[in-house]
């Protein structure tokens, strides 16, 4: 299931990064990566709030649909 889809609180393992090179090279940069946990902090309007490795990021809902968990 797509990162947009996952609800607020809940810890997912990312499966799949989707896109072109230029975006998987961007959100690998980011620390998203195949194997790696993400948890949701907020979600407004499919729009994220992830934190991974200790960092907090903001998500766009097409972004963040290219995450798989």
């Amino acid at each position: 299931m797509p990162l947009s889809m996952v609800k607020t609180g809940e810890t997912q393992t990312v499966r799949k990064v989707n896109g072109k090179d230029d975006t998987k090279k961007f959100l690998e940069t980011l620390g998203i990566i195949k194997g790696e946990q993400l948890t949701v902090l907020s979600e407004t309007g499919g729009n994220v709030i992830i934190n991974v490795k200790d960092s907090r990021i903001a998500l766009s809902k097409s972004m963040a649909t290219r995450i798989i968990v």
